[in-house]
Formats: structure tokens, C-alpha cells, sequence
């Protein structure tokens, strides 16, 4: 007997479906979840989709995106590529700006046409911006909220002489004496 790879359920015969572009076996229940691949017996290199199993969408979900396999190494870009991340010090950033400004946290928020509290929320590091409410408070104050992700890749790039310390050098296990 096979399992579900999505939900673990034992399965006699299990379906193949596409979810998120990876093709997996699955249960019936969890087949609705995806759109199920059935291969051409004429041809064995192409395969086809069939969307019986999903209703039709009229957003074109799919359309503009190029796949497209492997081409030469590159790696795919994504729209995360193009997207600004969200500063690590942003309640920092808001606070400073808010006080040099001479503003309370009510008047920064009256002027935002927002609660005192999504103010209070941010600048204690509880919560995120909306992009709107960002968009508000960089605008009012002065300030930039976001850093660039398109350098994200060569942050995370390393030699093997300069590793450093791992997260495995850093836990403590149960039982450990240290």
C-alpha cells in the first residue's frame, strides 16, 4: 500500500496530481487540491493535464508566467526578486522619526487617519505594516521603511572557509550535560 504524500493516508491506489508545479500521488480526497496528470499512451514524452478536478478560473492564472524548464543554469527569477523586504529596525526607524518630528503617538496617528494603537503596535515591533499604513508613515516622516531584495542572493553566498558558526554549533539538546 502507497501513502498520500500530502496527507499521510494509506492509499491502494493512488492518484497523480500536479499542485504547485510538483507532481505528487495522493489520495482521493487530497486530489482535489491539484489538477490530475494523465499521461498520452500514444507518446511517452508528453504528458497531459487534464482540469477536470478544478473549476475554471477566469483570472488566466497562468498566463505571462514562462516556465520554461532549465535554461542553461540561470537561476528563475521570481516577483520576490522584485519586491522591497521590510527593514529589520522598522519600529526603530518609525519611533525615532515620530519623536524628532515632536509628534505622540496620537497625533502621529490623527494625522495617519489610523489608531493610536496599529501606532503603538509598530513601533514596539508587534506587529507589520500594511503597505498602505507604510506608504502613510514613510511619506509623513520622511522615512524609508523597505530595503531593496535584489541583492538577497549574494547575502546568503558563501565560501567554505569563512562558514562560521552553525545553528548545530548554537542548540542545546535534551539530555545534554552543557
Amino acid at each position: 500500500m502507497a501513502q498520500c504524500e500530502m496527507c499521510g493516508k494509506e492509499v491502494s491506489s493512488p492518484k497523480t496530481v500536479k499542485v504547485e508545479g510538483a507532481e505528487i500521488d495522493v489520495c482521493d480526497d487530497c486530489a482535489d487540491f491539484g489538477t490530475e496528470v494523465k499521461t498520452d499512451s500514444s507518446s511517452t514524452t508528453s504528458t497531459k493535464y487534464s482540469t477536470s478536478s478544478s473549476s475554471s478560473s477566469s483570472g488566466g492564472s497562468g498566463s505571462g508566467s514562462s516556465s520554461g524548464g532549465s535554461s542553461g543554469g540561470r537561476r528563475r527569477r521570481d516577483m520576490f526578486d522584485e519586491m522591497e523586504e521590510l527593514a529589520g529596525d522598522y519600529d526603530d526607524r518609525i519611533r525615532n522619526a515620530r519623536e524628532s518630528e515632536g509628534l505622540s503617538q496620537e497625533e502621529l496617528a490623527d494625522d495617519l487617519n489610523e489608531k493610536a494603537s496599529v501606532i503603538r503596535k509598530l513601533e514596539r515591533g508587534d506587529s507589520l505594516p500594511s503597505d498602505d499604513v507604510r506608504e502613510k508613515l514613510e511619506k509623513k516622516l520622511g522615512i524609508t521603511l523597505t530595503e531593496s531584495g535584489g541583492d538577497a542572493d549574494e547575502e546568503w553566498s558563501s565560501s567554505s572557509d569563512s562558514a562560521g558558526l552553525t545553528l548545530g554549533d548554537k542548540v542545546k539538546r535534551k539530555g545534554d550535560g552543557s
